[in-house]
């Protein structure tokens, strides 16, 4: 089946939706509830690399100013510090799409789920790294790539899922389609019978709004855990993508091993 998924139905949250939330068959629930929790997840890992390396690893707009900058200021140390940043981030996205395309390739409903039990590694990868070797200058070096790296393979992850209506990262895309839709909404029609009168799309907006705030709280309680706990709390953000990716991998794995076992 195709990437392209249904309108969001957000009450439509059973059961089978949850299990079935990284799965390659898509419904408007699924991809609801998918990405609120990455949004969540990408949320508060932005606001757990701000407090240990200084800097929003998902914040490419930024990035990419800050090196137009600094190349013109002469300041090339920072120009390749950038260049750390952004090159992650792209490869990240790239090795995403790379899975996927891949799992459709050989038909495995885990085509989703890899590049999420991918991004659950790294982030524990990144959370006993930290635990182990921080504030050392090696620790930091290594965080802002493998930071990056995670932030573009969810983004293009979630962006591959819901064919391209969703991002995880990217909030200066979300607050501008919540504008673009508010101003439908409000928009008065002279004329409401008229076959091209404008139109808001609720469902869109909802599920924008949703986006925004599992950000925002995801940002809140990153910000918290990272200053309280420490590193060690990438590891619930790992078990939560974990789950996520679970049972997609594991009927996959069932399978192989029914075929196996035939042959």
């Amino acid at each position: 089946m195709s990437a392209q998924s249904t309108k969001p139905e957000p009450r439509d949250f059973s059961i089978r939706s949850v299990r079935g939330i990284a799965a390659h068959e898509r419904t408007g629930a699924a991809d609801t509830l998918l990405g609120m929790a990455l949004t969540f997840v990408a949320g508060a890992i932005n606001a757990g690399g701000f407090l240990a390396v200084g800097q929003y690893t998902s914040h490419m707009s930024g990035i990419m100013s800050g090196m137009a900058d600094n190349l013109a200021l002469g300041s090339l140390e920072f120009v390749g510090l950038g260049l750390m940043a952004f090159l992650p981030f792209v490869t990240g996205a790239a090795c995403s799409a790379m899975l996927i395309n891949w799992g459709r390739r050989h038909h495995l409903g885990s085509r989703y789920a890899m590049p999420l039990m991918l991004e659950a590694f790294l982030l524990l990868t990144f959370g006993l790294l930290g635990w182990l070797a921080h504030p050392s200058p090696a620790f930091v070096m290594l965080a802002v790539p493998l930071l990056c790296f995670i932030m573009g393979l969810q983004n293009a992850t979630v962006t591959k899922i819901s064919g391209a209506r969703m991002r995880t990262t990217h909030v200066t895309g979300i607050v501008t389609d919540i504008g673009i839709e508010l101003g439908k909404l409000v928009y008065w029609n002279r004329n409401p019978d008229n076959p091209d009168r404008v139109l808001a799309d609720r469902a869109k907006l909802r599920l924008l709004v949703l986006l925004l705030a599992s950000f925002f709280i995801g940002g809140v309680t990153g910000a918290i855990g990272f200053s309280q706990v420490g590193f060690l709390f990438a590891l619930p953000f790992a078990l939560l993508l974990l789950l996520l990716a679970g049972p997609p991998l594991a009927e996959d794995a069932s399978a192989l091993t029914r075929r196996m076992t035939k042959g």
